[in-house]
């Protein structure tokens, strides 16, 4: 298929994806992230055609109009959806591929100034949650789901669930499960409270063995405050 082919799908494709779409009107002025893969689409062809300039002049403009930020050397394949795309991020060595789902705040980038691939490559199927980094010459395997704000350095396997900062792998091998943004851990909750119920475990062992010192530092701690209240005075 042809690039006007690839447009069209992707317009077809915004239908299947937003139940919140409800008339062209809605989809002209409420869908950047579909006027942005489109755009993305016409100067891709002309970046490989070696019109860079144009091609970066086209995507500049669609930038400050979407606020998506897509270089026009990366590849993008069939149905990727960017869902509501504000601060959507996408470096020139990136790799997606079809039927990905991308939410607002993501950024795909590099983490190194060298030439050559140094941006993600997001395999088929994946769902990036809103406010994720994913950075480096990594892959997210096929049916991957990454978690809201998580930023992911490591390789994410296929049909895994990544969270986190940095990401860590909570589940694996659920690739067509939905992505329910609400139902994922805290791990970051989840490793305090057991901090906390460590501490206080071994508090409670302290109290229990050593209860005569516990007395002594208690009547020294007296001692001590009757002796600044006397310097006050």
């Amino acid at each position: 298929m042809g690039i006007f082919a690839d447009i069209k799908e992707d317009f077809s494709n915004a239908y299947r994806n937003d139940p919140a779409l409800n008339s062209k009107i809605d989809f002209l002025f409420n869908y950047p992230g579909v006027w942005a893969v489109a755009w993305y689409r016409i100067a891709h062809k002309l970046y490989t055609k070696n019109f860079t300039r144009t091609a970066r002049a086209i995507m500049g403009i669609t930038q400050i109009l979407t606020n998506i930020d897509i270089h026009p050397a990366a590849s993008i394949g069939k149905r990727v959806f960017i869902d509501h795309g504000f601060g959507v991020v996408i470096g020139e060595t990136a790799i997606i591929e079809d039927d990905v789902l991308i939410y607002q705040g993501v950024t795909l980038g590099g983490v190194s100034l060298t030439h050559g691939k140094r941006h993600p490559t997001i395999k088929k199927g994946a769902v990036i949650g809103a406010g994720a980094k994913i950075l480096g010459n990594i892959t997210i395997g096929e049916y991957a789901k990454i978690g809201a704000n998580s930023v992911v350095v490591k390789e994410v396997p296929d049909c895994s669930t990544a969270v986190g900062l940095p990401a860590h792998i909570i589940e694996k091998g659920r690739c067509k499960d939905p992505f329910m943004h609400n139902m994922l851990p805290d791990i970051n909750k989840e490793m305090f409270e057991y901090l906390l119920k460590r501490v206080a475990i071994l508090e409670h062992i302290l109290v229990k063995e050593n209860k005569d010192l516990l007395d002594q530092d208690l009547e020294l701690e007296h001692i001590y405050e009757s002796f600044i209240k006397s310097m006050k005075n």
